[in-house]
């Protein structure tokens, strides 16, 4: 547990920071835009699709993660310089394909979506901008994953401090005194995300061990390629069906008006803090499983995932009951509108308290993630979040139209996919990690017998 403590509490560090400075965006929108609430909705209500749009590639990523730390734990060397060189071109490829999409499309998503008119060109505005910085954020992503795989946690969140600055910096100028509004904080997220790539990038070209990038060297190689699809494609899926859901509900949220709107979005802002510090616990929990799986020790999945779950319902507990007394406090930074406010704390109180269960499913996804399995967890996924959530809007929202009723399908989804997330795992425990317990036992019971021999 300890050591899961030290590598997820950077991890943690670094996703909250990110979060404070994509949390700056909204807050000094919120307060020093000429049409507060209007621009917040604007730039808060676009997250779902962004999320749809880019959850691929960035889960492309956790794919590069894995395979990176089963290349580092078996010590092969020659297949983690692969590894490195595939997931960076592929990280480019990704980031321009998503560019190209988000800045083209935007509008006629954010028409799909039923997005009040009133904030429909600032919207727009603020999308085409922040897709420009798609390539330098799945990169950053990507190589990100790389230095995590060896247990580097802590360079990434460093760089993240940096950009992180120098985006709230920008949203003061460009908003405050440049007059930019939401084109203003858009700019700046995205200068942000450029320094933060560089900055990655050097890291890695000066490199000595596992983790060195040379730039001749980059190209697809078929083999890592499959293995960060593999594991990838699927993480990255699930993510788009969370966001599928997401995006739905989110369309309806959008036919209550912009208030509903801003408040929305600044309630998931908040609760973003401690999914991000849940996430971290996962993200170690996959990162130690499969460099576990790399060095053939299955039999430390159990315990990975026991002590992964202490943590996520600890962080849960002590970030969810600061966040819930201090609601209307931290609501207020982002707006001065108190309909605004109300609309956030109405929210947080439904999602917080039974947060905990969506990173406990995390833990399972990131344990069966390092093992190999990353296909299999879709199925419960999709259907406790997809299609449950998707059937919730068509169902009971359509019989009590209230914004109550569509954020209570989020705790009751997380509640059924924990169920069948924990059966899949108990099935493939018992089909992978136990028979790999059983040899180990027979090998010492081998070795004993040799040495009385």
């Amino acid at each position: 547990m300890g050591k899961l403590i030290a590598f997820s509490l950077p991890l943690a560090l670094s996703g909250v920071l990110q979060l404070l400075f994509n949390a700056a965006d909204l807050v000094v929108i919120g307060q020093f835009s000429e049409t507060g609430s209007e621009s917040l909705a604007a730039v808060s209500s676009n997250n779902a699709l962004i999320g749809l749009i880019i959850n691929v590639a960035i889960g492309l990523s956790l794919g590069a993660n894995v395979v990176m730390s089963q290349a580092i734990g078996a010590r092969d060397a020659e297949r983690a310089e692969r590894t490195v060189h595939t997931s960076l071109l592929l990280a480019l490829i990704c980031g321009v394909t998503v560019a190209l999409v988000g800045a083209l499309c935007a509008k006629y998503f954010l028409v799909w979506m039923k997005t009040d008119p009133v904030v429909l060109d600032k919207a727009t505005l603020y999308l085409r901008i922040y897709f420009i910085g798609a390539p330098a954020n799945v990169v950053y992503n990507f190589g990100a994953a790389i230095l995590r795989a060896k247990g580097d946690t802590k360079r990434p969140l460093v760089y993240l401090l940096i950009a992180g600055v120098l985006n709230a910096g920008l949203n003061l100028i460009f908003v405050i005194f440049a007059k930019l509004d939401v084109a203003g904080v858009a700019l700046a997220t995205i200068i942000s995300q450029y320094v933060s790539v560089v900055l990655v990038i050097i890291a890695l070209l000066r490199e000595k061990g596992y983790c060195r990038f040379i730039p001749k060297k980059l190209a697809i190689r078929q083999r890592e390629l499959l293995d960060i699809v593999r594991v990838g494609l699927p993480s990255g899926i699930l993510n788009s069906f969370f966001s599928i859901a997401n995006v739905i509900i989110q369309s309806n949220i959008n036919g209550f008006g912009y208030q509903l709107m801003a408040g929305n979005s600044t309630g998931s802002s908040l609760e973003m803090f401690i999914y991000t510090a849940m996430n971290a616990v996962s993200n170690a929990a996959t990162t130690f499983s499969g460099q576990n799986v790399g060095a053939k020790r299955n039999d430390r999945i159990n315990s990975i995932l026991a002590d992964s779950s202490i943590i996520t319902v600890a962080v849960s507990v002590i970030m969810g009951g600061v966040v819930l007394l201090f609601a209307r406090p931290l609501a207020s930074l982002y707006s001065r509108d108190p309909v605004v406010i109300s609309y956030a704390v109405d929210r947080m109180w439904v999602i917080i308290p039974l947060y905990a269960l969506c990173g406990i499913v995390e833990n399972f996804v990131g344990c069966l993630r390092g093992m190999n399995y990353s296909v299999s967890p879709m199925i419960p996924c999709f259907l406790c979040v997809c299609v449950y959530r998707i059937v919730w809007v068509f169902t009971m929202f359509r019989q009590v139209h209230t914004p109550f009723i569509l954020y209570l399908s989020y705790p009751i989804s997380w509640a059924l996919n924990l169920i069948l997330i924990a059966a899949l795992y108990i099935y493939v425990h018992n089909k992978k990690i136990r028979p790999s317990e059983a040899m180990r036992l027979d090998m010492r019971t081998l070795q004993y017998d040799r040495g009385r021999i």
